[in-house]
C-alpha cells in the first residue's frame, strides 16, 4: 500500500510598500487575498505595514525606512518559518520586494539548503553604498545572499542562500555598480534579451539546474514588473521592453511543471493604484491561481506501507 501526503498550502499577504518611494505595493496583498477567495479555501496571513509610520519618500536618503523594513520582515519572517516547520508551503504576495528577504530566508531557515530564481525586471542587488535610489526593494537578492547588507537580515540565524545557487531571469534595468556586484557574488543573470533569444524552457532549465543543483529544493521570487508595463502597467516601477504575457504564462507554467523541486513562492510588487482596467491584477490572479492549484496538489513524500 501506498500512502501519499498531499501537502498544505498557506497565502502569506504581506503588505508593505517602505522599500519603495511610490505608495500602493501594500495594498496589493490586500487586494489579491480578497480576489482568491473566489477559488482558495485554505490559510491565509496578513501582515499590513504600522500607517503611523511616517514614509520617508525622500530621494536623497539612502536608507528609506531601513528600521521599519527590519521590523515588518522579523515579523514576517518567524511567522513563516513556524509555519513551513509544520510543513506548509508558503506562497508569500507583496508587497514589495523588500518583504522576500523574510520569505526567502525562512525558507533557508528550514529547509537549510535552498537556491532562488528571481524572476525580475531588476537584479536587486544593490547595497547600501551602491544603491542610486536608496529604495530598499533595490537591495533584498543582496541580502538574501548575504552579500553585505546585514542590517536588513539580522532577525536570520541560518544558512543564506548562496549567489552560486542563485539565478535571475528577465532583468533589463542594472545600475552600473550593481552590475560589479553581481559580477563578484558570481550570480546568474538572463536578460530579457536572453529570453527572447533562446525562448522560456530553454532559459527555466538552465536556471533550474543552477539553482537546484546540491540544493534541497527552490524557492521562486517572481516581481509583476519583469512583464512589459504596457501588458502590466500596475506596478512601482515599471521598465519597458519587458516580457510578453505569454512568455510570462510559460515561466509560470514551467514552474508548475517542476513543482517537487520548489520549496517556496513569492508574487510581489503588483500596485493597484497603477495598475489600468485591472489588466496587472487578473494577470498576478492567473499567476497565483494555477500555483495554489499546483501547490495544493503538490506530494510532500510518498511512504509505502506493508502489511
Amino acid at each position: 500500500m501506498i500512502m501519499v501526503i498531499i501537502m498544505r498550502t498557506m497565502i502569506f499577504g504581506a503588505g508593505t510598500d517602505l522599500g519603495v518611494h511610490i505608495d500602493g505595493a501594500n495594498l496589493g496583498p490586500v487586494q489579491l487575498l480578497n480576489d482568491i477567495k473566489a477559488f482558495y479555501q485554505g490559510e491565509t496571513y496578513l501582515l499590513e505595514r504600522d500607517t503611523d509610520i511616517i514614509k520617508s519618500r525622500n530621494l536623497s536618503d539612502r536608507r528609506k525606512n531601513e528600521y521599519e523594513i527590519e521590523k515588518f520582515n522579523s515579523t514576517l519572517y518567524k511567522v513563516m518559518v513556524d509555519k513551513i516547520k509544520e510543513e506548509y508551503f508558503p506562497i508569500m504576495i507583496g508587497g514589495d520586494h523588500s518583504a522576500a528577504i523574510a520569505s526567502a530566508l525562512a525558507s533557508a531557515k528550514v529547509n537549510i539548503d535552498v537556491g532562488i530564481i528571481w524572476i525580475d525586471a531588476h537584479t536587486d542587488y544593490n547595497t547600501f553604498e551602491t544603491t542610486v535610489t536608496g529604495n530598499i526593494h533595490g537591495l533584498p537578492l543582496a541580502a538574501i545572499n548575504g552579500y553585505k547588507n546585514n542590517e536588513l537580515r539580522y532577525y536570520h540565524d541560518g544558512k543564506i542562500i548562496q549567489p552560486s545557487k542563485t539565478v535571475i531571469i528577465g532583468a533589463r534595468s542594472i545600475d552600473e555598480a550593481e552590475k560589479d556586484n553581481l559580477r563578484y557574488a558570481g550570480v546568474t543573470v538572463f536578460s530579457t534579451e536572453d529570453i527572447k533569444e533562446k525562448g522560456i524552457e530553454a532559459i527555466m532549465d538552465e536556471a533550474f539546474k543552477i539553482a537546484g543543483y546540491k540544493t534541497k529544493g527552490i524557492h521562486i521570487s517572481y516581481d509583476l514588473d519583469v512583464i512589459d508595463p504596457d501588458i502590466a502597467p500596475g506596478v512601482s516601477i515599471p521598465e519597458f521592453d519587458g516580457i510578453s504575457e505569454e512568455e510570462a504564462m510559460k515561466i509560470n507554467e514551467y514552474i508548475i511543471n517542476h513543482m517537487k523541486d520548489v520549496l517556496s513562492f513569492d508574487l510581489v510588487e503588483f500596485n493597484p493604484l497603477r495598475d489600468i482596467d485591472r489588466k496587472t491584477e487578473q494577470i498576478a490572479l492567473n499567476i497565483l491561481a494555477q500555483i495554489i492549484k499546483a501547490a495544493e496538489n503538490k506530494k510532500k513524500f510518498e511512504q509505502k506501507t506493508y502489511y
